[in-house]
């Protein structure tokens, strides 16, 4: 985690006025994380930023749910984002990556991956990097992926490098039960 506390604090309940409340709508019944909260403070940017993260995270984003998490955890991850990593972490579970291949998304392109997984995360090192995919790794990722999914692992990275400068500037913290991967502590 970059910060130890917020610059910017999550909204409890008692504090939103209602077209906070409303924005927040979107993400009940249930919990509502502390990412969600501290884009509150601007309802309009929430609820625009919401239609936008709810394609990434869709079926209409053509990637297969664990390769958009493995583009997603890599981007996080070189972003220096704890908070992202933690989210994703349990969501790539989720999608089907194990233990042993969220630890390798750390490790990079080179660590025992599969092709496909592999021009994944080279496609995310490079956009990170450079702002642009090589033409080796473009051609390698329309060897493997269609080309709305090589689109797709375009607005997957753009997507959780704004989502991760997001949470490091504002100071945005783990909720509760959450613990920070050790790789991430620090920064």
């Amino acid at each position: 985690m970059r910060l130890k506390q917020p610059r910017i604090a999550p909204l409890s309940d008692d504090q939103l006025t209602s077209e906070q409340a409303e924005a927040l709508d979107a993400f009940r019944p249930g919990p509502v994380l502390n990412i969600f909260r501290t884009l509150a403070h601007a309802p309009k940017a929430l609820s625009r930023f919401n239609q936008w993260g709810g394609y990434i995270l869709s079926r209409r984003n053509d990637l297969p749910a664990r390769e958009r998490e493995i583009v997603i955890l890599r981007t996080g991850f070189l972003c220096k984002s704890g908070y992202e990593w933690t989210q994703h972490h349990r969501i790539g579970l989720r999608e089907g990556l194990t233990e042993d291949e969220i630890a390798r998304i750390k490790q990079g392109p080179d660590a025992g991956w599969s092709p496909a997984d592999a021009v994944l995360i080279r496609a995310s090192d490079e956009l990170h990097a450079d702002q642009f995919i090589t033409d080796a790794t473009w051609a390698e990722l329309k060897a493997h992926f269609s080309e709305k999914q090589c689109m797709d692992v375009v607005f997957t990275a753009a997507q959780y490098t704004q989502v991760s400068m997001f949470l490091n500037t504002f100071g945005v913290q783990l909720d509760e039960g959450q613990t920070l991967d050790p790789d991430l502590k620090g920064y």
